[in-house]
């Protein structure tokens, strides 16, 4: 039986990974739950799976549940709280579903533990890759990619030399405005943004998906995980969110990995790598999907994209200041205190004021993630 901790055990990506254990019990043991401030969820998940450890945002929250958990689940909040979650228990693995740069410390943490990790949290990778993978490969603990389009590009090396891969592609849906014109986007509503064609994932990462940014994270992720140039990563629209990502070989082959768009499939794999087991998600019939469809990317459409690979072309402290001012701005969006192109008008702004600091300590990418923030919340 694998014991497993979640980080975000209240969001999208937590809720599905519970689906999972759900459908193989016998497999899986909850060993500890870290929430926000989704407090009834999490009392419930609790009292359901009886977790050692549990941890919420604030201690407000942590005595507001205490009363409601079993008797033997201690209860943690905060940063401390995550660490606890994190790296205190005897989980096999940890599944970092957490949204934002603040999983990077209990990230940290689980590694140095020695714990496997099943990432989903993309801004560990985007803000410290370097760190994050040297200390991993020190620790031998393996990083096991949630996202589906990193999971379909690692279920496609399987077995496959390295230095035989030419490059890889990730597909993109385009998100709720793929088919919108600038002049068009200058009108759409946070209630219009949260309405993804394909996928269920929390309200941030819906709005990065509208943006690209998402996938911009995605494609600075993807060269820590796999070790490619940047100039081996491609984008491509796929608006059926069908073929998850692909690999082109220097032989001219490709292998790609299909299914339908549920992202439980990834989170299982990650789980339970290298063996496979039934799945609740839908099976694919391609006679019945009929056609796909590709279209290359537009920068000039999506300049968020754009301005992802320059920062990580760029490395250093420039993709965590591209980060933290996406943050802020889509934060202030959802709030609707600015435009939906008012967001790619922040990190630009921010960027062209950021000072890059080449192979930063975790002391400068946290400096660098606060003046990033002040500057975007005041612009």
């Amino acid at each position: 039986m694998k014991k497993i901790a979640i980080l975000g055990s209240t969001g999208s990506i937590g809720t599905q990974t519970l689906d999972v254990v759900d459908m193989h019990p016998e497999h899986f043991q909850v060993e500890a739950l870290a929430a926000g401030s989704n407090t009834a969820l999490l009392i419930e998940q609790t009292r359901r799976y009886q977790p050692k450890k549990v941890s919420v945002g604030s201690k407000e929250l942590a005595d507001k549940i205490s009363p409601h958990v079993p008797a033997g689940t201690k209860v943690y909040y905060g940063s401390e709280g995550l660490i606890e979650v994190a790296a205190g228990t005897d989980a096999d693995t940890v599944v970092t579903a957490v949204v934002g740069s603040v999983g990077l410390e209990s990230t940290l943490a689980a590694i140095e533990s020695g714990k496997q990790i099943g990432l989903a949290n993309k801004e560990t990778l985007v803000t410290a890759g370097h760190i994050v993978t040297e200390r991993a490969a020190s620790k031998g603990v393996s990083i096991l990619p949630v996202d589906s389009e990193h999971s379909a590009i690692f279920q496609c090396l399987n077995g496959e030399n390295r230095s035989g891969v030419a490059g890889i592609t990730l597909t993109a849906s385009g998100g709720s405005f793929r088919h919108l014109t600038r002049e068009q986007l200058q009108q759409v509503t946070v209630e219009d943004a949260l309405k993804h064609p394909n996928w269920s994932m929390g309200s941030k990462i819906t709005i990065d998906s509208a943006t690209m940014v998402n996938k911009g994270l995605e494609v600075i992720e993807a060269h820590w995980l796999f070790g490619l140039d940047y100039e081996q990563i491609d984008v491509l629209l796929h608006p059926e969110s069908i073929i998850h990502s692909y690999v082109e070989f220097e032989d001219t082959s490709i292998i790609a990995q299909l299914g339908t768009p549920d992202m439980r499939v990834p989170i299982q794999y990650a789980l339970t790598y290298p063996d496979r087991m039934p799945s609740p998600a839908k099976r694919l019939s391609l006679a019945q999907v009929g056609q796909l469809h590709f279209r290359e990317m537009d920068m000039d459409r999506f300049p968020c994209l754009r301005m992802a690979y320059e920062c990580g072309k760029m490395g250093g402290t420039a993709t965590t200041a591209f980060n933290a001012a996406n943050e802020v701005a889509v934060a202030r969006f959802l709030r609707k205190e600015i435009s939906f192109l008012k967001i790619e008008d922040i990190i630009a702004s921010v960027l062209e004021a950021h000072r890059n600091v080449d192979n930063p300590d975790l002391e400068q990418i946290a400096a660098c993630d606060q003046d990033s923030r002040k500057l975007a919340s005041l612009l």
